[in-house]
């Protein structure tokens, strides 16, 4: 069975949508079959893997309001073993389409819908990527219901810690209401400036309060990385031989053999 993994963070600029892709992208190389879920309504994701949004007939957001399924909906993209559940801008509206559901219709839990939509196709991947956008709205819940565990890639910046306690209880209250055998899949020190003393200082601390759960693997600060999702490719298509290609393949094997398949 698949699992399902949300990368999950309200602060904006950490590294999420580049994690997502970079993170599915090379789980992929390594062999494994991925579906990559954009649930952030600005579609980053989407465009960052190649796949033009003017040509979506059918998104995330028809999916979880039952529309249609998400065999559907999947776009099987140019690189191999790597498909993705495209966003539109429609998935802006969903948490008021779910709660006007949710008032109609008796026993609608509009947390659970994306868990519900997934049954179905979980055994045919080996892993399921979720972007989630940066607040912890509605969206954010359905990604923690259907969720075996969560990456939390926090920022090497001064600030990095700040907010973090917010979202450790959000994750405890989805443990506790929604979705009990959730986990803390792993913390991954993103947009480290190796030239400050910093983001070293940050990646002490963050060490410390997280422990064992930091990645070994930490993104660097680079250009390249950023680049590549303008050009609808992951860093390991669009410039393979850079370190962040190194890093993101390092966290992939990381992701791997922390669950069991080595």
């Amino acid at each position: 069975m698949g699992k399902v993994i949300s990368l999950v963070n309200q602060k904006g600029g950490v590294g999420k949508t580049t994690t997502s892709i970079n993170l599915s992208a090379s789980l992929a190389v390594l062999g494994k079959k991925v579906l990559l879920i954009d649930l952030d309504p600005q579609g980053n994701t989407t465009t960052g893997v190649g796949i033009n949004k003017g040509e979506i007939e059918r998104s995330i957001y028809d999916v979880l309001i039952s529309e249609c399924s998400i065999t559907e909906a999947m776009i099987k993209t140019k690189y191999k073993n790597l498909y993705v559940l495209p966003a539109t801008i429609n998935l802006a509206g969903l948490d008021l389409e779910l709660s006007e559901k949710s008032r109609s219709e008796v026993g609608f839990n509009k947390g659970e819908q994306l868990k519900i939509k997934l049954t179905d196709i979980k055994n045919s991947f080996d892993f399921i990527i979720i972007d989630c956008p940066p607040s912890l709205g509605v969206i954010t819940t359905n990604a923690l219901t259907a969720s075996n565990s969560v990456i939390i890639p926090v920022q090497c910046e001064f600030f990095a810690l700040e907010g973090i306690t917010q979202l450790l209880k959000t994750i405890m209250l989805a443990q506790k209401s929604l979705n009990p055998t959730l986990d803390i899949e792993g913390v991954l020190l993103t947009m480290l400036d190796s030239r400050t003393n910093l983001g070293f200082e940050v990646v002490e601390d963050i060490r410390k309060f997280f422990k064992e759960k930091v990645y070994n693997t930490i993104i660097p600060r680079l250009v390249r990385l950023t680049e590549a999702p303008s050009h609808g490719e992951p860093i390991i298509v669009y410039d393979p031989k850079s370190r962040g290609s190194e890093a993101y393949i390092n966290l992939a094997k990381e992701v791997i053999e922390r669950n069991g398949n080595k």
